[in-house]
């Protein structure tokens, strides 16, 4: 994609969604690394309803210690690998402790050291909670930049490395959010909906999708006398 367009498709991501933000519920930038963490293989939407409750209760690595993996776990249950994150869950919360005094860091090396957090969960805690110009690259990124031209790679991190590169600096802090939001509302997985998407005569892919026909049936029913 020229460097125009690029510009271009940015503009007119930011001017259909102007404050784009995490869907992932927080309190504090503790509970948002545990939501983080937790939404792995996992929508935001299951993430939100299983923290509501678990985040009345915990707010940072001590009370999480308290509350303990079995704990953890029976908020947690519906989401998926729940084992396995409860976990990672606890062992950073106690990593936190001992080698933090509690807080979360801001270096991103200091992050990913953290049980549980790779590269793109590290990058989101950065972007949400601190404002800095990463770019996390999830399924949804992943997919959109290629299928759209934007930035094409083989890897996360090779799209994530294109991205830093050439996204203007008007709207670095926020590409992450209207990437993936344009990913789960719009250039969905399955079908594209191209038909109703704001760049889609910047994009390459191809063919572009049509709206869903109606039934005879439900075209009646649509009609008004």
């Amino acid at each position: 994609m020229k460097r125009a367009d690029i510009f271009e498709f940015y503009r007119r991501l930011a001017e259909a969604n102007p404050a784009p933000e995490t869907e992932l519920e927080y309190g504090n930038i503790y509970q948002l690394l545990v939501a983080v963490v937790l939404s792995a293989q996992a929508t935001d939407a299951g993430v939100n309803k299983a923290t509501r409750k678990l985040f009345e209760e915990v707010r940072g690595p001590q009370e999480m210690l308290d509350l303990g993996e079995a704990g953890l776990k029976q908020h947690i249950r519906t989401i998926g690998l729940f084992n396995t994150k409860a976990k990672n869950v606890i062992a950073l919360s106690q990593m936190l402790i001992d080698l933090h005094n509690g807080a979360v860091p801001t270096d991103r090396d200091q992050l990913q050291a953290l049980p549980g957090v790779g590269r793109k969960t590290a990058n989101v805690v950065l972007n949400v909670a601190l404002g800095a110009e990463t770019f996390p690259v999830d399924t949804h990124v992943f997919r959109i930049c290629n299928r759209t031209g934007l930035a094409k790679g083989k890897t996360p991190q090779a799209v994530e490395a294109i991205l830093e590169r050439q996204t203007p600096a008007p709207f670095r802090v926020q590409a992450h959010h209207w990437l993936i939001l344009h990913g789960r509302y719009t250039c969905k997985a399955r079908t594209p909906e191209c038909w109703r998407c704001v760049v889609c005569d910047l994009c390459a892919f191809r063919p572009k999708s049509s709206p869903p026909k109606q039934s005879a049936k439900n075209r009646v029913e649509g009609e008004t006398v």
